[in-house]
């Protein structure tokens, strides 16, 4: 079910909604037994559709299809050929989609940004390709949305019952 154009975008790039989604199934069902496929689902489509994710998203592919036309100038170009492990804005990109849903999602994304599961690592990976924002960008889209459903989770570890507080 494609509900976003940018979904379009990161088929074309080899990343499917689903496979994010068993990221973020993964990440959050330590937390919540009840927890079923289809809400990691929804989740990464909620999150997909805030403008400012759209808009980092086709950023960030779009350099990374650039470098693979070879059309960024030196030494960007080269940092990107490489993938230096030093350049750090591929991170900090991904950190505006993290940062929509506070610091759970950080912490999140320097998990998945350090074990790499699933598509990210099948990106990072893919020597044929340039993926040197989108492995970050689908971490950062799949924390961002695992930390979407800790919010909404009573259970999750850091929830505060608001009844508590008054």
């Amino acid at each position: 079910m494609n509900r976003h154009p940018v979904v379009e975008v990161l088929n074309k790039r080899g990343v499917t909604v689903e496979q994010i989604a068993e990221i973020v199934f993964k990440l959050q069902r330590p937390y919540n037994d009840q927890l079923q496929m289809e809400a990691c689902v929804e989740s990464v489509y909620a999150v997909l559709s805030k403008r400012e994710v759209q808009y980092t998203l086709l950023t960030g592919i779009a350099l990374d299809e650039m470098a693979e036309r070879g059309m960024l100038p030196q030494p960007l170009q080269a940092i990107m050929e490489a993938d230096e492990s030093l350049y750090g804005v591929d991170e900090t990109l991904a950190l505006g989609i993290v940062h929509v849903y506070g610091m759970i999602g950080l912490t999140g994304f320097g998990y998945l940004d350090k074990e790499k599961p699933g598509v990210i690592r099948a990106l990072n990976d893919d020597e044929q390709s340039i993926h040197v924002f989108l492995d970050d960008l689908v971490a950062g889209l799949a924390a961002a949305a695992s930390a979407r459903i800790a919010h909404a989770n009573p259970n999750a570890i850091g929830y505060v019952d608001e009844s508590v507080c008054k």
